[in-house]
């Protein structure tokens, strides 16, 4: 008999990949060094990290097929050699001293890995977590939050003590090594697996696990309305949070008083909240339920982004800022668990990297539109008004989705006594 791999280094390596790939948010790094080093504008060396995020949703929802077809390891290897190449890549971009390759190396190729990498290993924990999707979704994800907290300072050291094009080069391999054993010992578990105990503690009632609701393809969920809400909770979540996120520093400055540095530092301490909001709420969403969890966050950011422009005490604004963060990070992780309750397993991967094209959108408009918002009144604060009423939006089609899901799950309950009584 074929031995059955361990869930948990299953997990471990799905961080591993997301800790990889997760290393784009600390493309901040490399900006200024960009900039002294060839005379490059700032939106002309930002545009290579918007582009990667572009790429990240476009291969998300071209490339979820591929998943699903081919597993998880092929994917995961595929993730490999594109983000690989891609940073390496942006090395040679350096010392060529163009900028068009390195919008081709980091923002093209590194953003097509970007995406396979990201949903790659996430449709396959859910199947190896029958009993605790969310936790296992958040774990990954998690470390796509992370990412950039780890990076940073290793970045910063080597573009001092070697250079910009040998930091590309010295990163792009390592990721390289990563994610390849991590992709490595990736795999599917055997239709009908399920983790040692779990028929016995079901069978005596200590475990109480929901049906999905349907076992749909990719090309029948998107027929579905459910999948439309699902889009725009994830689309307003990460519009706002990114908006919110991208004017943080002065924010703070406006709102609290905080000098440059202290809203810098403030700025870092909060990316801990974003990872620590993945794995936190997601493990809460297996506690109370994912539309329980979804409605939660819109009602409470309904509040808080009322609030936040008003608020002048430093301490109650920081505590207010974090919430917000954990909900932002809190909305990726819990999203594809969400997915398996309503859509089943069946495609997962592909419906989440249809789902993702809400980021791709949002974290195009979410930063543009509250620095217009900014540029048009002088202030963040009306930005962060429109947020909150787009927040209600949220909190609306969270109680339509809610509807939907109640209707379905009494046809389904139905069907099941229709087909005892046929029996």
């Amino acid at each position: 008999m074929k031995k059955t791999k361990n869930r948990w280094l299953i997990a471990a390596s799905a961080v591993g990949i997301h800790i990889s790939i997760g290393s784009v948010y600390a493309w901040s790094n490399f900006t200024t060094p960009l900039i002294d080093q060839f005379g490059w504008s700032a939106s002309q060396v930002q545009f290579t990290f918007s582009l990667a995020i572009l790429f990240l949703g476009l291969s998300a929802a071209f490339l979820g097929h591929f998943v699903e077809k081919y597993g998880p390891r092929k994917a995961g290897l595929l993730s490999a050699v594109f983000f690989g190449i891609g940073i390496t890549g942006a090395g040679l971009a350096v010392n060529l001293e163009s900028l068009p390759l390195l919008y081709i190396f980091y923002g093209v190729l590194g953003g097509i890995g970007l995406g396979v990498g990201y949903i790659a290993p996430v449709s396959t924990l859910v199947k190896w977590f029958p009993d605790r999707r969310g936790l296992a979704t958040g774990l990954a994800i998690m470390g796509f939050g992370f990412a950039a907290a780890i990076a940073s300072p290793i970045m910063e050291v080597l573009i001092k003590s070697v250079g910009t094009a040998n930091t590309f080069y010295i990163l792009g391999i390592s990721y390289f090594i990563i994610m390849l054993l991590s992709s490595l010992y990736l795999e599917k578990p055997e239709e009908g697996w399920v983790p040692a105990g779990f028929k016995e503690k079901v069978q005596s009632g200590k475990v109480k696990v929901k049906e999905d609701l349907a076992q749909l393809t990719a090309n029948e969920a998107i027929k579905t309305s459910r999948f439309y809400y699902l889009w725009i909770m994830l689309f307003i979540n990460v519009t706002c949070g990114i908006a919110i996120i991208s004017a943080a520093k002065p924010l703070a400055q406006e709102s609290i008083g905080l000098t440059t540095v202290e809203a810098a530092a403030l700025v870092g301490v909060m990316g801990l909240f974003n990872g620590f909001g993945r794995i936190g709420w997601a493990t809460i969403s297996d506690y109370i339920g994912r539309p329980n969890t979804y409605t939660t966050f819109f009602a409470v950011q309904i509040v808080l982004f009322a609030l936040l422009p008003h608020t002048t005490g430093a301490l109650l604004f920081q505590i207010m800022l974090a919430i917000v963060y954990t909900m932002y990070g809190g909305g990726f992780a819990s999203i594809p668990a969400y997915i398996g309750d309503i859509f089943g397993t069946k495609q997962l991967g592909a419906i989440h990297g249809y789902i993702l094209t809400a980021w791709a959108a949002a974290g195009l408009v979410g930063p543009i539109f509250a620095a217009w918002m900014k540029d048009t009144t002088g202030s963040y604060a009306t930005s962060l008004n429109f947020f909150a009423a787009l927040f209600v939006v949220a909190l609306i089609v969270s109680i339509l989705i809610r509807r939907d899901i109640s209707k379905l799950r009494a046809q389904n309950a139905s069907k099941g006594s229709d087909n005892t009584l046929a029996g």
